[in-house]
């Protein structure tokens, strides 16, 4: 095992503390040019806000998925009590869970195009405002452009 000798652990830690000096100030610089830097950008950045259970109750698509799920249930609930006649409790919970899972994707189908297009209306909607960033209204306690009837006006079209 090597020793080490004073003047080399003197050497090491003046060499330790040069680099931690040098790296709390480079630090210090990248901070206060991120506070000028950001202070410009947060001024001309710009924040949207959509309620979006608004415009998805107003959209006629979810209204004409609606209508489709309804008849959906009805034909399923009409298949159920067909198919599930003669069965057991068991066979019956089994059909039931399997019919429940048919309906949910049956809903997702249904409603996840809906989704895009609200997403993307939302997205034209924000470019065109120049809005950097589109908050649902639920979560924002206070601030940002309401864009909410503008997105229902360019979903009507």
């Amino acid at each position: 095992m090597i020793k080490p000798e004073k003047k080399h652990i003197k050497i090491f830690s003046v060499a330790i503390a040069a680099i931690f000096i040098g790296s709390v100030v480079a630090l210090a610089l990248t901070q206060m040019g991120g506070l000028t830097g950001g202070t410009a950008s947060a001024a001309s950045s710009s924040v949207g806000v959509v309620d979006y259970r608004q415009v998805m109750g107003q959209s006629t698509d979810l209204q004409d998925a609606n209508t489709q799920m309804q008849l959906a249930v009805e034909e399923a609930k009409q298949e159920f009590e067909s198919k599930s006649a003669g069965m057991s409790e068991e066979d019956k919970a089994n059909l039931y869970q399997q019919t429940q899972e048919k309906l949910a994707q049956k809903q997702q189908s249904l409603i996840e195009p809906i989704q895009k297009k609200i997403e993307a209306e939302v997205k034209a909607v924000a470019e065109a405002k120049g809005l950097q960033v589109v908050i649902d209204k639920g979560s924002v306690v206070y601030g940002g452009a309401d864009i909410t009837q503008d997105v229902i006006r360019k979903m009507a079209k």
